[in-house]
């Protein structure tokens, strides 16, 4: 009978040790996802400031017409900024696929590189980009102080830099249009302002 009674005593004591372990568990999970909460686009502040007009420029498109960029338009505007050679660039073609998809009644999806124009002909057809506005300028990566891909900015329909910064995830690319709808700047100053209030 006492052994019954230990036993029994020996599976309470690690009924209530597991408890414990699952409460400082849940914490130490909670501290992780505050640590690693969804960053958006990583923003940086050169070029066009968001809030602030857009460079005009009006470009050809390798596919076909010709565009204004930064110009009163129906919709808005996500220049997506790409290279044949980045890797992360080809990965999120798909994804910029499905945001026209899910998006396009208010937004419409403009690739812009640089470089050979041959090169870049290749690029579309290899890829499939021949349903894209794809315009060739230096001069609008430069206008927009573009320093590292994949970046995207987002154009508003008058014509103001609504949000921008350097996208490597959907995430990232969604972001984009968390801070338009907000109204911020960022996702990142918006959660730097929800932790300070």
């Amino acid at each position: 009978m006492t052994a019954i009674y230990f036993a029994l005593a020996v599976l309470a004591l690690a009924v209530v040790v597991l408890c414990l372990g699952f409460v400082v568990l849940a914490r130490q999970i909670g501290v992780l996802y505050e640590r690693i909460a969804p960053m958006g686009a990583l923003m940086n502040e050169s070029g066009p400031k968001v809030g602030e007009a857009s460079p005009q420029l009006t470009l050809d498109s390798l596919n076909g017409g010709r565009l204004t960029i930064g110009a009163e338009r129906e919709s808005a505007t996500l220049l997506f900024f790409l290279s044949p050679t980045c890797p992360i660039c080809k990965k999120l073609i798909p994804v910029l696929r499905s945001v026209r998809a899910s998006e396009g009644d208010w937004l419409d999806v403009v690739l812009a590189s640089d470089g050979e124009e041959g090169r870049q002909r290749r690029f579309i057809d290899h890829v499939g980009l021949t349903d894209f506005d794809y315009v060739l300028s230096t001069e609008l990566g430069l206008a927009y102080r573009v320093s590292r891909l994949p970046y995207a900015v987002l154009v508003d329909a008058h014509g103001t830099v609504r949000a921008k910064g350097l996208v490597n995830t959907r995430e990232q690319i969604e972001s984009l249009f968390n801070a338009h709808d907000l109204n911020v700047a960022s996702i990142q100053r918006y959660l730097g302002e929800e932790a300070h209030s």
